[in-house]
């Protein structure tokens, strides 16, 4: 079995920075793309930040030049700058998992992120 736990959500004012964590635990797995999606009250999941298994990245337009997505092997870390009230969110990781070779999609069970104005 393999578990994405994430962690670092919290409450900060506009301006400020949160940094967002995602370990994959369990064994015998590989760990292809890396995603960070989020959730606002009432709107779709949506995908904020993108990271490959060779360190390219892609980011939503939205938080381009304030977020970055990083990684250490199976950790996916989400770096959150100059915090806009827009950007509160529950935030959820997830990734393509190659388990037993079957590859499937894991998700985490999400962080609240909360931006006060």
């Amino acid at each position: 079995q393999v578990h994405l736990v994430e962690s670092g959500g919290g409450l900060v004012q506009a301006g400020g920075s949160l940094r967002l964590s995602c370990a994959a635990s369990g064994s015998g797995f590989s760990i292809n793309t890396m995603r960070w999606f989020r959730q606002a009250p009432g709107n779709q999941r949506v995908l904020v930040a993108v990271i490959s298994s060779d360190g390219s990245t892609n980011y939503a337009d939205s938080v381009k030049g304030r977020f970055t997505i990083s990684r250490d092997k199976n950790t996916v870390l989400l770096q959150m700058d100059s915090l806009k009230p827009e950007d509160t969110a529950v935030y959820y990781c997830s990734a393509w998992i190659n388990l037993g070779g079957s590859t499937s999609l894991y998700w985490g069970q999400g962080t609240q992120v909360t931006v006060s104005s």
